[in-house]
């Protein structure tokens, strides 16, 4: 009987993992790049001296402001729809980028939320407001800044290249997501998240086969 349920279980994660990220409405196809080389974020300074970069990571970029309400609302719709599914990939992080004048309001809010949500896996950074509209500019979307914040938030991939919908149903090009729509965090935005992470899992199972043919 132990046999059996080991079998089964050997047998039955890779099928439940396959479905998982097959259920994307993009299936496996490669998420459009939208914008290329956007600029990185690692001369910012972030909440805990960590240095953060865009490079080599799938990011959801956010830029959030001064309003510590905006903050808690959006980032609280953002890791109930998106964020806690995906913690557990050592790849997938989530940026919050604010200017400077935010960081105290940052961390107290951090705090508030770290017995409900993971927040060790949210970086907040903090740079001037000078400085996080030159990242937000280099994103070219169509969407604006009111000073320093945006509802909108942004797929990143490992290679500085933002990711996103070309020929959505709905809006056409989808360059972000907006983080006051639950309705499209879970429906949009997770099916892309989905894709993204399926797509890097098949290049590294490719790369890792390929080193074992050689």
């Amino acid at each position: 009987m132990k046999k059996f349920l080991v079998l089964l279980v050997l047998f039955a994660l890779p099928i439940i993992a396959y479905m998982f990220f097959a259920s994307g409405q993009n299936n496996f196809a490669k998420l459009p790049v939208l914008t290329e080389d956007v600029k990185d974020v690692s001369d910012f300074e972030s909440l805990d001296g960590e240095s953060i970069t865009l490079e080599d990571k799938i990011s959801i970029v956010a830029f959030f402001g001064k309003d510590l309400d905006n903050l808690k609302g959006n980032t609280f719709n953002l890791d109930q729809k998106i964020l806690e599914k995906y913690y557990e990939f050592n790849d997938f992080q989530f940026v919050v980028v604010l200017p400077e004048e935010a960081r105290e309001e940052a961390e107290r809010f951090k705090n508030e939320f770290s017995g409900i949500s993971k927040t060790s896996k949210w970086k907040f950074i903090f740079g001037t407001s000078a400085e996080v509209k030159n990242v937000f500019k280099s994103f070219k979307s169509p969407h604006q800044l009111e000073d320093t914040y945006t509802p909108y938030v942004f797929i990143i991939d490992k290679d500085l290249d933002l990711r996103g919908r070309s020929d959505d149903e709905d809006f056409g090009k989808v360059y972000g997501y907006d983080s006051r729509s639950v309705a499209e965090l879970s429906d949009k935005m997770n099916d892309d998240v989905k894709v993204i992470l399926a797509e890097y899992r098949l290049a590294l199972k490719k790369n890792n086969a390929e080193r074992k043919n050689n």
